[in-house]
């Protein structure tokens, strides 16, 4: 069984102790690919050293995460517009939109927003979308681009089913689902049985938002796995099925190679 972990910060501190152990028991429990969404300025170097460390299996994205969006953004961006140019990365992320943690920087974030989907569009590449109780501000700056090739992923998506109607009727825009898929609270099993079954990623943002057992602890990209199987159950579909369409919707959304391990 394959699977891609799409939306994974392994290059984060949470991990520095044991990260090596960490990616192994990803790797061993079918996880063959982890896509690094970078934060900000600061976590660019990180994320890169290890996505050159494995360069087959940690891939990394650059953008500047919606909580680290202030007056000085432009400042901030531009190292993450350096980097991206440098590495190859495969999208623009996180990037989007964050009123939970930040509703004072609303204006600011709007124009990162539109600056970095301006990235996006100029290198062909997908967006990383960070949503948080800013939905309606994300589908404003989203509409004012279905004309163009914009593509990408709600990261984490949490809406109900009038959000999943609207995100599908872009119709090039993916659902991330992860460790909230597991949640008793976390209403997604009305909502999962009804989006496109092409459009459908699996994530676990870690090292947030465990999954059920976990929750509430640090979260691994090895419950790729957990949030697979909660996938299939609300599919209805077996367990296999779910892996090989979330790779293959993740191996098209990101246009990535197919996976070849290592010989030993």
């Amino acid at each position: 069984m394959a699977l891609i972990d799409t939306h994974c910060h392994a290059y984060v501190s949470a991990f520095d102790a044991d990260r090596d152990a960490v990616l192994r028991q990803a790797f061993d429990a079918g996880v063959d690919r982890l896509l690094l969404p970078n934060i900000d300025a600061d976590s660019v170097d990180a994320l890169l050293a290890l996505s050159q460390a494995h360069p087959d299996r940690c891939l990394p994205m650059m953008g500047l995460h919606p909580c680290h969006v202030d007056a000085d953004w432009e400042t901030h961006c531009a190292p993450i517009l350096e980097a991206l140019d440098a590495h190859p990365c495969i999208a623009v992320g996180e990037i989007g939109m964050d009123l939970f943690r930040g509703r004072q920087t609303r204006e600011h974030q709007i124009a990162a927003f539109h600056a970095q989907i301006g990235w996006a569009l100029e290198r062909d590449l997908p967006v990383v979308l960070h949503v948080r109780e800013a939905f309606e501000d994300t589908f404003a700056v989203l509409d004012q681009y279905t004309d163009t090739a914009l593509r990408g992923v709600f990261h984490c998506f949490t809406g109900g089913r009038a959000e999943a109607e609207k995100v599908a009727g872009y119709g090039s825009f993916c659902f991330g689902l992860g460790g909230v898929t597991t949640f008793k609270n976390g209403g997604l099993d009305q909502v999962v049985p009804h989006l496109p079954k092409d459009r459908i990623l699996l994530e676990t943002d870690s090292p947030y938002l465990a999954p059920v057992p976990h929750r509430g602890k640090r979260n691994e990209p090895a419950y790729t796995a957990l949030v697979a199987q909660r996938v299939a159950d609300l599919l209805e579909r077996p367990l296999a099925e779910v892996a090989i369409l979330t790779t293959a919707n993740a191996e098209r959304l990101f246009r990535l190679p197919a996976f070849t391990p290592a010989a030993p």
